[in-house]
């Protein structure tokens, strides 16, 4: 598959990428940088906005505007507008923050949450505990937790066309399998489908029109992996960055995927001979994705 690199973005840690087909753009967050982007394809017009907070979720809304995670609240958010407040997850555990989020296919949001690893300068800070849990929040901006704050860094949320929920944690190096019933709003059955691979850890994922994860493979790990929904490896797609994060197809047909990255915690040493670490990368896969849904009913 053919890779590129195709905006210079020096994300510190770019996360959370959707393709909007009506402006032709990608939006996509730079936690560490406090700062959300859009580049327009044809024009390759950039723009960015600063976050009043860590941006660590992005997803698009029907009514037009965005649903935005920051490091403690979900926001709505209109570009050049402020944050406005629309739900809080976990008002009683300040230790925690956000992490992934994604609009699900009924139109909500659900987020995820992890014990805190930054500082306020954006620096790293140590975990002691697994803390982290899933959150679904209804348009109407009822909250209700669907797990119990048993993982370390969460990520990864994808829903197959036959109703099962695909979930990570980056500290345990699993990817995990759900029953989705669509019609309570609610996950069980947790299988673990893919444990222990060798290429980084599990970070951003996005499935293709074939219920695939393609899989982003942090820390160290160079690759997106593209799994079945029950965990067999089927292609490795080596990249030009360390830190793969976050994945979505777009463009005309959906058949590319875009890749985020980061550079968090990389000595400036490496980075002077590895400066496109944090940069937005393509690649041609030969296969096609799904439209992302939008919040709202």
């Amino acid at each position: 598959m053919r890779v590129r690199i195709l905006f210079d973005a020096q994300d510190i840690v770019g996360e959370s990428i959707v393709w909007s087909s009506e402006e032709g753009a990608l939006y996509w967050v730079d936690i560490g940088g406090k700062r959300i982007h859009r580049l327009e394809l044809k024009t390759g017009m950039h723009q960015t906005w600063p976050t009043p907070d860590f941006p660590t979720s992005i997803g698009m809304c029907k009514s037009g505007g965005f649903i935005v995670g920051l490091a403690r609240d979900v926001c709505l958010w209109r570009p050049g507008g402020v944050f406005e407040p629309f739900a809080r997850p976990e008002p009683a555990r300040p230790e925690n923050r956000l992490n992934e989020g994604r609009v699900a296919p009924d139109g909500s949001f659900w987020v995820s949450t992890m014990q805190n690893n930054l500082n306020a300068d954006g620096t790293p800070k140590d975990m002691t505990a697994n803390a982290g849990a899933i959150y679904r929040i209804d348009p109407s901006g009822e909250i209700k937790q669907l797990t119990p704050n048993d993982y370390g860094i969460t990520n990864t949320m994808g829903w197959t066309q036959d109703n099962r929920f695909l979930f990570a944690d980056t500290r345990a190096n699993e990817i995990y399998s759900f029953a989705y019933d669509p019609e309570a709003k609610t996950i069980s059955g947790r299988r673990t489908v893919v444990s222990g691979f060798t290429r980084g850890l599990p970070d951003g994922s996005c499935l293709d029109a074939d219920d695939h994860l393609w899989n982003c493979r942090v820390v160290g790990g160079a690759a997106v992996a593209r799994f079945s929904a029950e965990g067999a490896l089927r292609d490795l797609v080596e990249l030009p960055v360390l830190w793969p994060t976050s994945c979505t197809f777009g463009g005309e047909d959906l058949s590319t995927l875009y890749v985020t990255s980061a550079r968090f915690a990389m000595t400036r040493e490496h980075l002077s001979t590895h400066p496109l670490e944090g940069s937005l990368l393509a690649v041609e896969t030969g296969f096609r994705g799904v439209a992302e849904p939008k919040f709202g009913y």
